[in-house]
């Protein structure tokens, strides 16, 4: 243990011991409700702890993703993060993807692949596509349905990339399609 984390841990030391000794002299008479108050506050700690960790959780449970009008149109909010997520179904699986109108195509992670049924191992990484994290190799793919809605796309192509990627991007070949509108913590598309 360094120095500075030794002085820390006496400063704690300190503090924990002006304050259980001022819990002794205040209730040296009531000790039970003293115990008592200690372990209601200490559960209110944890509360709010357990509460804190779970809240990414509970927020994308919450929150709608997104939703389509009676008029056909697909409405997705703005996600705490600033971005926006869409889910379309390929092939009958659910597959996330975030929105990205500076990407040129739709790129799957090599984990959202593998749920469609697409091995990396057999893909030829021929492509080369520029991203925030520098140049990866990529694989083209044909996808043979792709749903978002009621909006279908047979034969789509769509490309694997072999880089670290949390999750797919969804770029401009399949949102070009469509005319979209930003505004008010929303986008809306429409054909």
């Amino acid at each position: 243990m360094d120095s500075e984390t030794l002085a820390r841990v006496a400063y704690l030391g300190i503090i924990l011991v002006a304050l259980g000794g001022w819990v002794m002299v205040e209730f040296r008479q009531r000790m039970g409700q003293a115990l008592r108050m200690a372990l209601a506050w200490g559960l209110i700690l944890v509360g709010m702890m357990a509460g804190y960790g779970l809240w990414s959780d509970i927020r994308r449970e919450a929150m709608p993703v997104q939703m389509v009008s009676e008029a056909g149109e697909v409405e997705v909010p703005i996600s705490p993060d600033g971005h926006y997520y869409l889910t379309l179904q390929i092939n009958g699986t659910d597959v996330p993807f975030m929105v990205d109108t500076g990407a040129s195509g739709m790129v799957l992670g090599v984990e959202d692949a593998a749920r469609l049924g697409i091995e990396a191992e057999a893909l030829r990484f021929t492509g080369e596509a520029m991203t925030a994290n520098g140049v990866v190799r990529t694989a083209q793919v044909t996808l043979p349905m792709v749903e978002l809605g009621p909006f279908r796309n047979e034969g789509f192509r769509a490309y694997v990339t072999e880089g670290e990627m949390p999750g797919s991007l969804l770029g401009m070949d399949y949102l070009g399609q469509f005319r979209m509108e930003f505004g008010a913590g929303r986008l809306v598309l429409r054909q």
